[in-house]
């Protein structure tokens, strides 16, 4: 069966759906990741459940969405670019219809190339608003301590934490953080952490995009390696996208606890500072030990699973093929 010519336009629009609706659908825990692994000193959450329970009670239900403006802007063009990106590069590299494994691990590499120049300034500004909430909060946490230590009555704290929003972070937008950067530190600024976001997206897409495919052919012969997405049933096409999501998440989460760490300008009280991958890596290990490379994998798992696969449903349904139709 000849493969259907790739319509790079559809492709654009269908990642961009695909992660507008996977983004919406699991932010808060993204967020609860973001806040988990930038614990280091005073434990302020014991875990994801405990995290969104706490920011709920903090910040209001909405609280659970700092930064989500950020990401529903920018990750269409970023979930575009990586999804488009790795068909395109799969129908060059593809002779006769057919794909090599080494194949599908080339385009899954350019693709997650072609995506850090959308997800670094992303993410950087996303991560800002995100761990704001965890910086007020272990701030209470240790001004409480302080008053118990001091023998006063910490009580108007405690009574202060119960109300919905009391103690939320002041709010700061995207806007604000990109302007204050491009102010003091220029473009680069906004780019703070690129190599660790190359690091961490190019091993994912090396290793998401060839399990995906092959997932996704389980069950037939034919053309195995061309195109699989086009023919495979809906289910077959969301529980492949699921599965070669979680297990890439997990695979490169100490890589997303780098790059993390690198791209959170605020520190709390004596969290460290770090001057690179290297460095990070170094002072990570010898303070936390090297349980805390797997900080936040539950939670980038139940991320990246729905996340993808959400996407490769809206890719089998052909949203952007029927836009196209429609707009003639």
């Amino acid at each position: 069966m000849a493969e259907k010519k790739l319509s790079l336009p559809a492709k654009l629009i269908n990642g961009g759906v695909a992660g507008l609706v996977g983004v919406t659908c699991v932010f808060p825990i993204d967020l609860a990741k973001t806040r988990l692994q930038n614990q280091q000193g005073a434990r302020v959450y014991s875990g994801m459940l405990d995290c969104l329970a706490k920011t709920i009670k903090m910040e209001g239900y909405f609280g659970m969405y700092r930064g989500a403006a950020v990401n529903l802007t920018l990750v269409t063009p970023e979930k575009a670019i990586k999804l488009a990106a790795n068909d395109v590069f799969r129908q060059k590299l593809s002779k006769d219809g057919k794909l090599p494994l080494w194949g599908e691990i080339l385009a899954g590499c350019g693709a997650g190339t072609c995506q850090v120049v959308v997800t670094t300034p992303m993410e950087m500004l996303k991560i800002q608003l995100q761990d704001a909430g965890r910086l007020a909060a272990q701030r209470t946490v240790a001004a409480s301590a302080s008053a118990s230590a001091a023998g006063s009555t910490p009580s108007l704290v405690g009574s202060q934490a119960a109300q919905p929003g009391t103690n939320a972070p002041p709010r700061s937008s995207a806007t604000r953080i990109t302007l204050e950067l491009l102010k003091t530190r220029g473009l680069r600024g906004l780019y703070k952490g690129a190599g660790a976001t190359l690091m961490r997206d190019v091993p994912f897409s090396m290793i998401y995009f060839p399990l995906f495919a092959n997932l996704n052919a389980v069950g037939r012969t034919e053309d195995r390696h061309s195109n699989p997405q086009e023919r495979a049933p809906f289910l077959q096409s969301f529980v492949a996208g699921c599965t070669a999501g979680s297990v890439a998440a997990v695979a490169v989460t100490p890589l997303d606890v780098i790059k993390t760490r690198l791209q959170t300008l605020q520190k709390g009280e004596g969290e460290d500072s770090y001057r690179g991958i290297i460095d990070c890596a170094q002072r990570i290990l010898k303070r936390e030990g090297p349980a805390a490379f797997l900080k936040g994998a539950t939670c980038r798992a139940l991320v990246i699973a729905p996340l993808f696969g959400i996407a490769q449903g809206v890719y089998f349904l052909g949203i952007g093929e029927h836009v196209l139709g429609l707009l003639g």
